[in-house]
Order: structure tokens, then C-alpha cells, then sequence
């Protein structure tokens, strides 16, 4: 029989995986020199100006350094640079640079290096280009130092640099155009493409020479593309991954199967966010004692056992604990009172209700049911409308939606505040401010060591007037099997990469 294309497609890729798993692909019997991850996605683009944040940075840490090192408690230590320091006026970041380092392809590490890689994220335009917003130059200062020039002062401008921005790929396979599909860092591991099949497995090995042997933990670093949680459970349980991340619907599973369930901690916040604080598209909604209505109306314990199986922490703010602007009162702001809700809404002239529009998402649909459920009881009258997921977040940032519902990280402050309250946040997009927010937002940007601690007047500001009603902090489930070890990593859903470590390592994962 005459196979289509289709049919040969599937042969071919049938084909290539039981070439892996003759490879390696498959789990040995003494295989613990190998950290085998169920990911949540694959790669797009190897280019490291196209890097993500979060569980989508982790692939790229096998292979690339960044310039900063992200603690797992959040603190910064040296990495590719050595030593860094401002100007008075936090304009100007100079690194002194490691030196002695290599890309894989044999070219040197130095100054010129970063400055190239700094200018590629910005031209680039990436998934986190707003990291590099106040980014103006990069001057060579002489081969192990660099001069960063910035339009004006970035409290997060050194966490960038442990994240996406701070990626250091080879400027000779930048050049090239060859860095998209084949990473070239300088990192502890390399890419193995023998073994990788994009889509199903991204195979990394140990670098050879590689200048701190101490993040090398592995021999080999195996990461399997999974959406699904059931799927990447399954590949846990059945000794095809070490680790991977679940969800409360299914850690009860992994906990019977006998997996460990990584210490409790936190990274996003969920709930509605009410964008159209000017009345635009929902007059009541321009109202403070309506927004504050809503808040008062959601019983977020009660949400929380339905939606989370009480996995998660009630919170009235949208900042986090492990953020300098979270204020431990403002968790319960909003205590559930329908009786508070009912008397705003008639102050405010809605004594009958109103209408509010929430677009649909499939990942939320039980929720905003609960949600619609507990506002109905104030006469707040819930739709759900259709939405385009293709274009959902794009949508939401072009101002077509009042409000939403959504699963937000609880990251920096700084990052924070532009990801939901400035007027250049992709979450605010009604440019929602007033001269008295924008002073607290300019004294956080200019307040240097003390900006965590300026960015609490700021979420005082947008929980007083409701900008938002935050459900509950989501715990992280992470499980592992009995293989590996891993330290939770601050603000982020899954472990660095450098967390890990075989169980049997005498040694323990950095802190």
C-alpha cells in the first residue's frame, strides 16, 4: 500500500523516535547522570532575543549563560559578569565581564560580545522586548568591561539581565542567522541535535571545558514537550520524565503514584481584572464604589476550594509576598460581604445592577461561572462573550474588552507595575492613570534601592481603588520521582535549571 503524506509523515517521525529511544530517548536502567523533563512547550526559535520568561526561559538555561545569576530565592549573584555597578543616577550600568569564556563555537566571550547581544534583543523585538524598553547603548569599555547607557532609571534593569535579556548566544551565529535553529552559547550544556526531534524531545549534553563545572549536575538534559498535564504526569509516573509540572486536579494522582510534590510556593495570582476604570464601554465600571462592589461581592475562600481545591492563598492585591510591595493587609481588603457590595452599587446609582461583559477563554470558563454566579447574587448581571483565542491577549491590549479574567505572574515590582499599572502595561489598556499614581510610579522608577518599598504606595493605590479583584495566589505543583532533586525557584512556575541534582549527589542544588 501507497502511503500519503501524511501517512509517510507519521512513519518518518514513528521512525526517528524509536531512533532516539535506542539513542537514549528512553529511560535506562542506571540513568541518573540524565535529567528528563516534561515541559509544558516547545522551542519556536533557538534565537535568544526570542526568549520567554518563566517555565519558557528553562530551556534556554541549559545552553545559554546570562549575564546575571537569578538566585532561588530571587537574589543576584555573579554569572557572565562579575561585579556591576550604577552611576548617581542609574543611567549608566557598568559589568565587569567574566573572562576566559567561550561560545561553543570556539569564539570568545567579552565585551564586544554583550554589546552585540544587547543590541540583537532590542532590534529584535521579541516576546520580551519591554525588558530592554529603557535600554539606549552598550559601549566597549575595553575587553572584560561594558557600559550600559539607559534613557532613564530601570529598577528591574538588573533582573533583566538574568532573564531573556541577559542570554549571551554566539555574535558569529547571530550574524549568521544560523542561532534560531542551532543555540550556540555558553552555557553548561550543548545542543545535541542527533538527539532531538522537535516537538518530542530537546536533547542537551555536557559541555566539556565548561568554566563552572559546579552547575553541571548532569551528564545529559533531556526536555519532552507535553501540554497536557495528564500526559506529563503519565510520562512521571511511568518513568519517562524525572519531573514536571501539574495542577490540582491531578497532584492527588501523583501523590498516590508516589511522587514528591515540591515545597509549596507561589507565582501567579487569578482573577478578574476590571480594565475600563474610565466608564468607557461599562459606565458603572468608572465608578470606585462599583469596582470595590465587585470585590466585596466574591467570597474568594469559598472560590478557591471550588476552582483550586483550596491549593492557593484568598488575596485582595496583585502583588506577591515575595515582592518589596506586598502589604500583608490588603490579602483580606475586601472581606466577603454581599450586604457592603449591595450598599455600594445603590450609592453608586445601580441599586438595579448593571451588565458586565467578560470575554470567554476555555481555560477560565468554570471560573468566570463561579465568578457570574457570585455577582448575580448583587444583581451584577455577568456575560460571557465569545473570544477569539488566537488573538486573545492582543485583544485585551487594544482596549476591545471592559474586563477579564486571567492568570497573571506576581513578579518584581517594577516588572509588575508595567505589566498591569503604568500607561505602558499591556494589562492597563484604557492607559487607565491620574497625576497623584503616575508620582508614586515615577518615584518607584527613580527611587533606587528603595523602590520595592515606594512600589507599596502604588499597590495601596490600585487595591483603594479597585483597579482589580484578585481571587487567590495559585500554589505551584511541581512533582519529581525519586531520581532527581529541586529547589523551587522564586517567581518562577518551574525550577532553574541549575536547581536540579541527582538524589544520590552528595552535593545539594544551589540556594
Amino acid at each position: 500500500m501507497e502511503l500519503g503524506n501524511l501517512g509517510k509523515v507519521g512513519v518518518l517521525a514513528a521512525v526517528v523516535g524509536l531512533a532516539l529511544a535506542a539513542c537514549g530517548g528512553q529511560r535506562a536502567a542506571d540513568d541518573s547522570r540524565t535529567l528528563t523533563l516534561a515541559v509544558v512547550a516547545d522551542v519556536t526559535s533557538w534565537d535568544p532575543a526570542q526568549a520567554h520568561v518563566g517555565h519558557q526561559l528553562q530551556p534556554y538555561q541549559p545552553v545559554y549563560d546570562t549575564l546575571i545569576q537569578r538566585e532561588p530565592d530571587g537574589t543576584l549573584s555573579p554569572m557572565l559578569a562579575t561585579g556591576w555597578a550604577y552611576n548617581d543616577d542609574r543611567t549608566e550600568l557598568t559589568l565587569d565581564l567574566r573572562t576566559g569564556v567561550t561560545f561553543s563555537d570556539g569564539t570568545t566571550f567579552d565585551a564586544a560580545a554583550a554589546k552585540a547581544n544587547l543590541e540583537h534583543f532590542k532590534a529584535a523585538n521579541g516576546r520580551q522586548a519591554a525588558q530592554l524598553a529603557y535600554f539606549d547603548s552598550a559601549e566597549i569599555v575595553d575587553a572584560d568591561t561594558v557600559k550600559i547607557n539607559l534613557t532613564a532609571p530601570d529598577p528591574a534593569f538588573e533582573y533583566y539581565l538574568s532573564q531573556a535579556a541577559g542570554l549571551m548566544g554566539s555574535p558569529a551565529a547571530i550574524a549568521a542567522g544560523t542561532i534560531a535553529t542551532t543555540p550556540v552559547g555558553t552555557g553548561p550544556y550543548v545542543y545535541d541535535p542527533a538527539q532531538s526531534l522537535p516537538g518530542s524531545q530537546l536533547a542537551f549534553t555536557a559541555r566539556q571545558g565548561y568554566w563552572n563545572p559546579s552547575l553541571q549536575k548532569f551528564d545529559k538534559i533531556v526536555l519532552r514537550p507535553m501540554a497536557e498535564t495528564t500526559a506529563r504526569l503519565n510520562a512521571v509516573v511511568g518513568d519517562l520524565a524525572d519531573a514536571t509540572l501539574v495542577d490540582a486536579r491531578t497532584v492527588a494522582h501523583a501523590e498516590r503514584a508516589g511522587l514528591t510534590v515540591l515545597e509549596d510556593y507561589q507565582v501567579d495570582w487569578q482573577g478578574l481584572l476590571l480594565f475600563d476604570r474610565g466608564g468607557t464601554l461599562i459606565p458603572a465600571l468608572g465608578d470606585v464604589r462599583v469596582r470595590q462592589a465587585i470585590n466585596y461581592a466574591i467570597d474568594r475562600t469559598t472560590l478557591l476550594d471550588q476552582l483550586q481545591l483550596g491549593y492557593g492563598t484568598p488575596t485582595a492585591q496583585v502583588f506577591g509576598p515575595s515582592s518589596g510591595a506586598y502589604v500583608e493587609e490588603f490579602d483580606d481588603r475586601y472581606p466577603y460581604d454581599p450586604a457592603k457590595a449591595r450598599q455600594l452599587l445603590a450609592e453608586a446609582g445601580y441599586a438595579d445592577g448593571f451588565d458586565m461583559r467578560v470575554p470567554a477563554s476555555s481555560a477560565f470558563d468554570t471560573a468566570i461561572a463561579a465568578v457570574a454566579q457570585q455577582l448575580g447574587e448583587v444583581g451584577i448581571r455577568v456575560q460571557a462573550e465569545t473570544a477569539a483565542q488566537t488573538t486573545y491577549v492582543a485583544d485585551l491590549g487594544a482596549g476591545k474588552y471592559p474586563t477579564t479574567y486571567f492568570n497573571l505572574f506576581q513578579g518584581e515590582p517594577w516588572v509588575a507595575i508595567n505589566q498591569l499599572v503604568s500607561t505602558r502595561a499591556l494589562y492597563n489598556p484604557f492607559d487607565s492613570t491620574t497625576p497623584e499614581l503616575q508620582s508614586m510610579i515615577d518615584a518607584v522608577q527613580n527611587g533606587g534601592e528603595h523602590s520595592d518599598e515606594l512600589a507599596k504606595d502604588v499597590n495601596r493605590y490600585v487595591t483603594e481603588n479597585a483597579w482589580f479583584v484578585p481571587l487567590f495566589r495559585i500554589d505551584q505543583l511541581y512533582v519529581m520521582n525519586g531520581s532527581v532533586t529541586a529547589v523551587p525557584q522564586i517567581q518562577q512556575a518551574v525550577p532553574s535549571i541549575y536547581n536540579y541534582a541527582p538524589a544520590n549527589d552528595a552535593s545539594t542544588p544551589r540556594r
